[in-house]
């Protein structure tokens, strides 16, 4: 399948995409830059952060904090991959992309969001042995199947791209260069197409309920779980302690599926380019750089782990 795009690739070494992204509102480019560089640079100041302590600090050397660790990652990755040419096209008149470059995106794109759905119902797991089986936690999530559970989710969402990357690049564009986005996502370049895509929109859809809907599911089945065990805990500190456990993940996975649910799972036809464009925009740069803010704000291990990194944990003053 790669090779065919490759084949295609070598025929269209000149042609290059043109992301109009938001140039019909000039006015917005130059605070977009902005907005845009400072969310990036938190975003990788951030992660970079959890990251560096979740190695450093042997307390979180936990399951919750490796597959956080593996979180923050993927969101630097995913921001990397498609931050860059986003900055480049609103700080300058030249709003184009070369066809391979296009080609990279939409692979990373549609990859590490696919990672993210499955690392997201993997965490979901980790925090439901915790609150429900916490004497039998460590026996459950012992490193080999952590280990494990993170690879399913990389390997995930790199097959579905895989698949996906593929089948959108080779739809017949009839000549249309103008990508109405920012980036080359796949709505985006489905619309572009000159023929018939209910076949490829009907297989999208399809892997979808795969990558997107099973692990929301599977996710939502912890948390009722989770809910019941915490209505049984007796004491309110008991309670609180679990709330507090499971709430920095709950935030994180209705601000990425919340967006994710209304790109993916319409049909083309009816995909409104103004809507997708600010909501992309959304869980492109917004979302990757709160994750480490909740984390960091809502949990007590994270906090007493930095100040311990810095050198202000119960230190003796000279």
């Amino acid at each position: 399948m790669w090779s065919q795009v490759m084949e295609k690739d070598n025929t269209s070494s000149f042609e290059r995409f043109i992301l109009v992204g938001f140039s019909d509102r000039p006015h917005l480019e130059l605070i977009l830059f902005v907005v845009v560089l400072t969310f990036y640079l938190l975003t990788l100041l951030g992660n970079m952060t959890i990251i560096l302590l979740s190695v450093l600090d042997s307390r979180l050397h936990t399951p919750m904090y490796f597959f956080l660790a593996n979180l923050s990652f993927l969101d630097m990755c995913f921001t990397t991959g498609s931050i860059p040419q986003m900055l480049y096209n609103l700080g300058g008149p030249d709003k184009t992309i070369s066809y391979l470059r296009c080609a990279i995106q939409l692979y990373f794109v549609l990859a590490l969001g696919g990672v993210e759905c499955v690392l997201l119902a993997v965490m979901a797991y980790d925090r439901y042995a915790a609150v429900c089986k916490p004497l039998h936690y460590t026996v459950i999530m012992h490193p080999r199947l952590c280990g494990q559970l993170a690879s399913v989710a990389w390997l995930s969402g790199f097959g579905n791209s895989l698949i996906m990357a593929p089948q959108t690049l080779m739809l017949p564009r009839c000549g249309h260069r103008r990508v109405d986005h920012f980036l080359c996502e796949m709505p985006a370049l489905i619309v572009m197409a000159c023929v018939d895509t209910m076949t490829l929109e009907a297989l999208a859809f399809a892997l979808a309920i795969f990558i997107i809907l099973a692990p929301l599911i599977l996710i939502l089945i912890s948390y009722g779980y989770i809910v019941q065990a915490v209505l049984r805990i007796k004491s309110a500190a008991g309670r609180k302690k679990a709330f507090n456990t499971c709430s920095s993940h709950l935030i994180i996975v209705s601000l990425f599926y919340g967006t994710i649910i209304y790109m993916y799972l319409q049909p083309a036809n009816t995909y409104s380019q103004d809507q997708g464009k600010f909501l992309t925009l959304f869980y492109t740069i917004v979302t990757p750089s709160v994750n480490p803010l909740i984390y960091t704000l809502r949990n007590k291990d994270v906090k007493e782990a930095m100040k311990k990194v810095l050198g202000k944990e119960g230190a003796e003053v000279q």
